[in-house]
């Protein structure tokens, strides 16, 4: 099969189609045929040599994709042939063929198209299993998601709006801003001309937000305690401004603030089937209604990998970026 190989830590140039090996399935693991993979920041750090892939797994990189069951497994008993699924992966996504553990596996929402399926799984388990399963976000809450022009950003707005939340966004762009308001964000700023702690302020009568999921990290955190409200929730997904601050500890005591951090790639087989079976029982019946679309700024066939990757740094687009073999 063909995949995208990183030759060596360093920029979009890195990523060269080859020809390699195909994967071999284990008892517990189904074999599909790619349709579709989409990025993820994670990504761009594993070509950088930044972000290794957990052992075992596959060297190339693409964390999600779609496609149709080739083969499965012996112990497999959900997934035959011909089906049409998405997958969360560990790596392997920028493929024609790749191997994942069965529990990995969803079935393709009514509504949505096989390609546009493989931006599904990664935004939606780590929005499901950040914002509710960790920080327990419900009705009549306030929620902020940084990047809300994003892949998580925008899952995030339509899932979140659809469990009666209310939802503010950070983004750096008017135009950003525009689309996610048309997605349902409430509260919309412009963190290139605004103050975000501010705003958030002004909107909650000075209370703060209950939940944030944040991916900038280190610049963020002190202004992101700042933000919130008594007993609220920050949840750290990201590291984009850095990995190293300070912060000080008296915000968190008088107002019982949680700080929470996650990710998806490092967790166990059995832990990520359990976070993908609750996003089919709750994320996958709001897709199936129509309340929340996978949200696809461009595709690129594998062979453009390195111009995807370039767009997706530029942070010029809106949603997610597929790559298509």
């Amino acid at each position: 099969m063909k995949a995208i190989v990183i030759t060596t830590p360093g920029g979009p140039e890195v990523l060269q189609l080859q020809q390699v090996d195909d994967p071999e399935i284990k008892d517990d693991e189904v074999l599909i045929k790619v349709e579709a993979s989409a990025l993820n920041r994670a990504d761009t750090l594993q070509r950088k040599g930044a972000y290794p892939p957990p052992k075992g797994a596959s060297p190339y990189p693409g964390l999600e994709c779609s496609g149709a069951v080739l083969s499965v497994g012996k112990n497999v008993t959900r997934w035959k042939v011909g089906d049409q699924v998405c997958a969360l992966l560990s790596g392997g996504g920028y493929a024609e063929k790749v191997a994942v553990p069965a529990g990995q596996v969803l079935p393709i929402p009514p509504g949505v198209s096989l390609k546009d399926a493989a931006g599904l799984p990664e935004v939606a388990c780590t929005v499901w299993s950040t914002v509710f399963m960790m920080s327990r976000l419900s009705a009549g809450e306030t929620f902020l998601v940084h990047g809300g022009s994003s892949g998580i950003g925008t899952f995030a707005i339509q899932i979140a709006k659809t469990k009666g939340a209310t939802v503010f966004v950070t983004a750096g762009s008017e135009d950003k801003l525009a689309f996610c308001k048309n997605l349902g964000a409430d509260v919309c700023i412009n963190y290139k001309t605004e103050d975000f702690v501010t705003r958030v302020k002004e909107e909650t009568g000075g209370k703060g937000v209950d939940v944030i999921l944040d991916c900038i990290g280190a610049a963020y955190l002190q202004r992101n305690l700042d933000s919130l409200n008594f007993d609220g929730r920050l949840c750290l997904i990201g590291f984009q401004s850095g990995a190293v601050t300070e912060i000080k500890l008296n915000t968190l005591l008088p107002k019982r603030l949680t700080v929470q951090g996650a990710a998806l790639r490092p967790r166990s087989h059995e832990n990520k089937a359990m976070v993908v079976n609750e996003v089919e029982k709750n994320v996958w019946p709001a897709i199936a209604a129509g309340k929340v679309k996978p949200i696809i700024y461009k595709s690129f066939p594998l062979s453009e990998t390195g111009e995807a990757h370039r767009l997706m740094e530029s942070s010029d687009h809106i949603g997610k970026i597929l790559l298509v073999p």
